[in-house]
């Protein structure tokens, strides 16, 4: 459920396998199901199994609490010290972890799950029932304050009564553990796509009786051996300098071949690209002025493939004049998206009129925009005309339009600044309306997104962004746009406009496909609901990212998976090779 992106797109953390361009992302990096290429295969030695990744445009990691993650190198990061029972493997197919097995009762709402045999924390202290439904408990207490458990984990019957307050836990209840190597976990309902939300990172196990001793602050002992459940230990973390992880002893998967990951900080963007150039990195982004000569870049350094990962304008459906259907859907087909993507990013990103991204289950081609445009240039004939019919039907003319701002933060960002001007320049050619540009700060921005939720003085107009979670459609549709969601700051369903009811009926699709345990059906509902949401143009979709980066030939085992993270058992794969194009790890010895 991340809008985890500043709209500044340089601001992004690469680590190819688990970062990749600040995102998840789809066949990632050049290709779904290939690995990186590399001209020597040979391992390198010990000394030289040294993987050195930056985060970049940050000067630290948020939090490594799993509980807590939600920015996307938060994420990545806990990814590597903590599991769960389960987790997407390379095909985004969802496979035990923790878990040696699962199953689900003839009710479909009692999920079983039998733990490995000697599951261990890296200090040796057992991994038990007890610390799972620990773990998942904790996530959803109000005093954790965990911003995505109450929506990941909301299946779980009665999590939204815990996370209010109104009991003290689920353990018991819903989260019951017969033996130290059984879960039983209870949901509301039937769902398809609970094991795909049980395997975000709010879920994952961490050790009671470190959480009872330091309570929330146990990350800060993470340095200090104390376990976690991973592939990976962390040994150091110093603020504004780097995060260095060493493989953990204990871990029930295959061992990783590589001795250590070093994750520096780099808070200016372009500095990035020069330490890759020097040989001081393995990954790098691409500023935009390096594309052309990355692309030359021998030994198939340069990578690039879509990513689940859109980028969208909102309206606030409680504010005139978005909450008339025809002047959103005239917004929508004002704006020719071949223009930002290729005279704006370079072709770095692919103009969509989806909601549903490319690569996605439930992906559906023959989804159009409002008024059956498939053109992606948009129709400036038909948006003039329906802009007209609204203004009229809501009894306003050009001249009585209430003012219209579109708020975003670009971060300094020249492309960011170069696509709104241009996007704002076509909304005046093809509708007359002076729209003003809002550049504001980061953090006031977000908070100022949030409070639009069912707030008719919030945000008219604002750049948003969606990056999925899990691969299935809920995540892109239901999470975002159903009554009473957090991210449903567009007011869709929850106005008083004359299409509120039609909204209403869309949302309650989109409630039976997330039921139906057909996947066949349930995926055209998705799409049903889909091309509806498109009609009322719930967001104007303008396109979905690439990743864009480079990588080292010597680096051998990283697999591109439609969501470009390292499932925990390809770490037994990835190491350094002895072909010459490489880092140089000799300072991290």
């Amino acid at each position: 459920m991340r809008s985890r992106t500043y709209q500044m797109r340089g601001l992004l953390s690469i680590f190819p396998g688990l970062f990749c361009a600040f995102a998840l992302l789809l066949s990632a990096c050049g290709g779904g199901g290939n690995q990186q290429a590399s001209s020597a295969t040979t391992k390198a030695p010990d000394d030289q199994q040294i993987y050195i990744s930056p985060i970049n445009g940050k000067s630290d990691v948020k939090t490594l609490d799993p509980a807590l993650a939600y920015d996307i190198v938060s994420i990545n990061s806990t990814q590597m010290l903590f599991t769960g029972l389960v987790q997407f493997d390379d095909n985004l197919k969802v496979k035990d972890q923790l878990a040696a097995s699962h199953q689900v009762a003839d009710d479909g709402t009692t999920w079983t799950f039998k733990l490995k045999d000697n599951l261990k924390f890296s200090d040796g202290s057992p991994i038990t029932a007890t610390d799972v439904a620990y773990s998942i408990d904790r996530a959803l207490k109000p005093e954790t304050k965990s911003g995505s458990a109450p929506f990941y984990l909301s299946l779980i019957k009665d999590s939204d009564k815990l996370n209010a307050g109104k009991i003290k836990t689920l353990i018991g209840s819903s989260l019951l553990t017969p033996d130290d190597k059984t879960v039983v976990i209870k949901t509301s309902q039937k769902s398809a796509y609970f094991l795909d939300s049980l395997a975000y990172v709010s879920s994952y196990v961490v050790p009671k009786s470190v959480l009872d001793k330091y309570g929330n602050q146990f990350v800060d002992h993470l340095t200090e051996g104390i376990g976690v459940s991973g592939p990976w230990m962390l040994t150091k973390h110093e603020r504004g300098k780097d995060l260095e992880f060493a493989p953990n002893p204990n871990y029930y998967g295959a061992k990783p071949q590589l001795k250590k990951v070093i994750m520096p900080f780099y808070p200016q963007e372009d500095t990035v690209y020069k330490a890759y150039q020097a040989n001081q990195v393995h990954s790098a982004s691409i500023p935009s002025p390096q594309l052309d000569s990355a692309k030359g870049l021998p030994d198939k350094q340069f990578r690039q493939s879509p990513q689940l990962w859109e980028y969208y304008y909102s309206m606030n459906m409680l504010v005139k004049p978005f909450d008339n259907t025809k002047v959103r859907q005239a917004f929508a087909l004002a704006i020719n998206k071949d223009v930002i993507a290729h005279n704006i990013y370079k072709d770095t990103v692919i103009a969509t009129n989806h909601l549903i991204p490319s690569g996605m289950p439930g992906y559906n081609d023959n989804i159009t925009g409002p008024g059956g445009v498939k053109d992606t240039k948009g129709d400036a004939v038909m948006a003039k005309k329906l802009f007209d019919e609204g203004l009229k039907e809501d009894g306003l003319t050009l001249a009585t339009l209430p003012k219209i701002t579109i708020t975003y933060a670009s971060g300094g960002d020249t492309d960011s600044r170069n696509a709104m001007s241009t996007v704002q320049q076509m909304w005046k050619s093809v509708l007359g309306v002076d729209v003003i540009i809002n550049d504001e700060e980061s953090s006031k921005y977000f908070d100022d997104v949030s409070n639009t939720g069912g707030n008719a003085k919030g945000l008219q107009m604002w750049l948003w962004d969606w990056i999925g979670d899990y691969p299935d459609p809920q995540d892109w549709t239901t999470l975002l746009y159903n009554k009473g969601a957090a991210k449903n700051n567009m007011n869709y369903g929850q106005n008083s406009s004359k299409d509120a009811s039609e909204q209403q009926a869309v949302q309650q699709l989109l409630a039976q496909a997330d039921a139906n345990p057909n996947q066949d059906e349930r995926l055209q509902q998705y799409n049903q609901a889909e091309q509806k949401l498109l009609n009322d143009v719930v967001v104007i979709p303008i396109y979905q990212e690439t990743s864009t980066y480079v990588l080292k030939p010597c680096v051998v085992g990283v697999v591109d998976n439609a969501q470009q993270f390292t499932p925990p058992d390809d770490w037994g794969n990835i190491y350094i090779s002895t072909a010459k194009n490489c880092a140089d790890v000799n300072k991290y010895k």
